[in-house]
């Protein structure tokens, strides 16, 4: 890892606010679109970019908002990456989220977020803290190969059941779908089945497949020839240099999935779900006005 001293740490989206504390990322999943050339690294991915100076550049932002809002994170950068045990960056931002009085959704596949589940409680319990978790396959050894560096599904979600029992909120990211790997009607049910038992909120699917561009396509591509043999000429045969590559089961499996969300109340529609994501309380600005 390398440090930088950034210039800014919030990028403001409408009413609600993303921050990235790190660049790059030390996960190793396979068909990681952070890696794609449209986001200019200059740097080797793995080389994680340390914005040193993130906690400072919050309170600074914080303090000149008028209005409260809810801050992303982790949308491109994992916020509880290995360095994160060590640096405590983002836990120090969570901080200062909380004693501004300010919401926030974090997104992450790692169990370093059980670290700071009693700060994670104390946000919902004065504004609102939503933590969203990617799962991709219900099985340990396949996800082994797809997300290498990181716990595995099982392991996440005793993290969305941990959060459930201190009654902070959780959202799920059902992506990707990798045809001709996960997109198989067993993986869904097995992965939807944990939802409801957890009680997640909602779950983001975009459809049932995975996204390739320059950069992600190459390094995934590499990752079929290592562990899935022979597999890579299918992708090309079948989707060329397509960006999006769906799963020739998508309509099935994605009435699988709407069919379970609706069925047990859960959100599944992306806007809705991004809706309640972004959605700071109006009955805490009432309260922090009086």
């Amino acid at each position: 890892m390398h440090f930088v001293d950034a210039k800014g740490i919030l990028t403001a989206n409408g009413g609600h606010c993303g921050m990235n504390i790190y660049r790059g990322c030390s996960h190793g999943c396979i068909y990681c679109d952070s890696r794609s050339r449209c986001y200019q690294f200059t740097h080797a991915f793995e080389d994680i970019e340390v914005k040193r100076n993130a906690p400072e550049l919050l309170e600074k932002a914080l303090k000149s908002k008028r209005s409260k809002c809810m801050i992303g994170t982790g949308a491109m950068s994992d916020p509880y990456m290995h360095c994160e045990a060590e640096l405590g960056l983002t836990r120090k931002c969570l901080e200062i989220v909380k004693e501004y009085g300010f919401g926030i959704a974090i997104q992450t596949k790692s169990d370093l977020i059980l670290r700071d589940i009693d700060l994670l409680e104390e946000i919902n319990a004065s504004a609102k803290c939503v933590v969203q978790m990617t799962l991709t396959t219900y099985d340990d050894d396949l996800c082994r190969l797809l997300e290498p560096n990181v716990c595995n599904t099982k392991r996440r979600i005793e993290v969305l059941e941990a959060m459930a029992e201190r009654g902070i909120p959780t959202v799920v990211w059902l992506s990707p779908i990798l045809p001709y790997i996960n997109d198989t009607e067993e993986n869904i049910r097995a992965i939807l089945r944990e939802c409801v038992r957890v009680k997640v909120k909602g779950i983001i699917c975009f459809g049932m497949g995975v996204t390739l561009r320059e950069g992600n396509r190459e390094y995934f591509y590499a990752a079929l020839d290592k562990h899935f043999p022979g597999l890579r000429d299918r992708y090309i045969r079948n989707y060329g240099d397509s960006y999006n590559v769906p799963s020739p089961y998508n309509n099935r499996l994605m009435s699988v999935f709407t069919g379970i969300c609706r069925e047990n109340g859960i959100l599944y529609s992306p806007g809705d779900c991004f809706a309640y994501l972004n959605e700071f309380p109006e009955h805490h600005e009432q309260m922090s006005f009086f």
